[in-house]
């Protein structure tokens, strides 16, 4: 029974602020903290998705002026370590010039404007280009033009490399080509405040770039709410309340809060429900919630699909009818049913006992403590119950969505080029270590390109990469059926996809203001 009308103005079921109050080890205060968006109506012209009008537009007037994250620290670590950075058709050069010092620079020579750095870079001496070797130190400064006796209108003060502005946070890198930005404190503002363990303490465990087939937008959008759970991952429904999840907005930063343990009020269940996993198996089989078909995986691209009134069908991954009398499927369950898995992870284990929503969050949370003591010592009896099982996941304008403590998901959008239409879904695991801990060499990047699978990334574990693959199928169609949307305007709901509303009115003002929108000065700590 998919839940329509309630009769108030949220869904039925526990509240993910009461579920908060009944956890054990209880949330930081700032969880509890109430900041939703105000209710009202946003649409948004279809054309923003998918036209070079517009993506000129946020070239122009976004990734030119606005504080975007760059690079990890610990990728440049080295004094001459460089990093090449792309934003639509923008590329620039972060060096690290000294100990303490890191720089940025347009990534043009300023000879003929060929890239001075074609990808990332160890130990550098100098910045050269490799055309006609004109070359600069690492501070900028010019070093050497090859017959520099030909250019007699070239010098170190005319042809030196423009400083482009950086900034730290938590260990990242963050530039703006704007000279006259605002400092990087005043556009994050109190985003500290949401971690309880600041980001300096998280190193980079693993790393992967996969290329989509959609707008940088569309495939932000897919992260920023729980509302799709219930058509697009079904298999979370039985212990993860979806439609109840929690939504706040502040000036450049959002929030999402779902909660893990209580079921999806679009269900009739009260409890979480342990049948619906019959083998005990994450990727074997499956017992829709609502429909009550059954998803049994036959081998790799192959899926049984059974109703209660027992009719049935094959399909393959992609919900294609291969034979029965059963001719349609859920194509998200067929994908994470019949979709690729890694190896030895085929009989990942899917188990959790018949319990309340409390008692199973009681469970994960202390089952996580006693993973983590060996490594946090008790410590970890500190560590509350929603940091050890629930989603909680940040949004920093304009691409940036880091999620709390001991959750070590990090994503990063960002348009693949000049063609608004396909972009780049970063994801990195930011693994946060103890006080006074060793910290380890950062991952190595896996690339993934249009048509890899998630879980060709084998380091990041078949669970999130097929949750990835779900989206997946999502992203496509979505690129395809803005183009056709008959109103010409996507909407949002007032409250789930308020992360999405905030998103859509940040990026309106920073598009149609002549002078970047400036972030309120934080007040002075007494």
């Amino acid at each position: 029974m998919v839940e329509t009308l309630t009769g108030h103005n949220r869904s039925n079921g526990i509240s993910y602020t009461e579920l908060l109050e009944g956890d054990k080890v209880r949330a930081p205060e700032v969880y509890f903290e109430e900041s939703p968006m105000e209710p009202g109506l946003t649409e948004v012209e279809v054309s923003r998705y998918w036209t070079k009008e517009e993506h000129d537009r946020e070239v122009e007037m976004l990734w030119k002026r606005v504080w975007q994250m760059a690079c990890h620290k610990d990728d440049i670590k080295d004094v001459g370590d460089t990093h090449v950075y792309d934003i639509a058709g923008l590329s620039f050069i972060v060096v690290r010039v000294s100990e303490d010092e890191i720089k940025a620079y347009p990534n043009s020579c300023m000879h003929r404007g060929r890239a001075i750095c074609d990808n990332h870079k160890k130990g550098q001496k100098a910045l050269r280009c490799p055309f006609h070797g004109w070359s600069w130190e690492l501070d900028g400064k010019l070093k050497e033009v090859p017959c520099q006796w030909d250019f007699p209108t070239v010098s170190e003060e005319t042809h030196s490399l423009k400083e482009v502005r950086v900034g730290e946070w938590g260990g990242f890198v963050f530039i703006n080509p704007d000279p006259n930005c605002e400092p990087l404190e005043d556009f994050l503002g109190d985003l500290d405040r949401h971690f309880q363990i600041p980001f300096e303490r998280r190193y980079k465990a693993a790393h992967m770039i996969k290329r989509l087939p959609c707008n940088w937008k569309i495939a932000q959008e897919a992260f920023m709410e729980s509302y799709h759970v219930v058509g697009t991952h079904p298999e979370l429904m039985p212990a993860f309340a979806d439609a109840n999840s929690k939504y706040d907005v502040w000036h450049n930063v959002s929030r999402a809060m779902s909660a893990h343990g209580a079921p999806s009020p679009h269900t009739d269940l009260e409890n979480p429900d342990p049948t619906a996993f019959p083998d005990q198996k994450a990727f074997q089989s499956f017992i829709h919630p609502i429909s009550k078909h059954t998803f049994k995986r036959l081998e790799e691209n192959r899926v049984e699909v059974s109703l209660p009134n027992g009719k049935s069908g094959i399909f393959d991954m992609e919900a294609n009818y291969i034979e029965g009398d059963l001719k349609s499927a859920d194509p998200h369950m067929c994908n994470w049913i019949g979709g690729k898995i890694a190896p030895e992870e085929e009989d990942m284990p899917m188990v959790f006992t018949d319990v309340s929503a409390h008692m199973m969050r009681d469970e994960a949370a202390q089952a996580r403590r006693e993973e983590m003591r060996p490594t946090w010592g008790d410590d970890v009896d500190k560590i509350s119950d929603a940091d050890l099982t629930d989603a909680i996941f940040y949004s920093v304008f304009p691409n940036m969505s880091p999620w709390a403590d001991f959750n070590p998901i990090f994503y990063r959008f960002r348009p693949d080029g000049d063609n608004p239409e396909q972009s780049l879904h970063e994801v990195m695991f930011m693994v946060a270590l103890p006080e006074g801990a060793e910290r380890p060499e950062p991952a190595k990047c896996t690339f993934l390109d249009l048509h890899d699978d998630y879980t060709e990334a084998t380091e990041f574990g078949s669970y999130l990469n097929k949750v990835f693959n779900q989206d997946y199928i999502n992203h496509k169609a979505m690129q395809k059926g803005v183009k056709n949307q008959p109103h010409g305007v996507s909407i949002f709901a007032q409250y789930q996809e308020s992360k999405i509303r905030h998103f859509h009115e940040t990026l309106e003002k920073w598009l149609t203001s002549k002078e970047p929108p400036k972030s309120p000065k934080l007040e002075a700590a007494e």
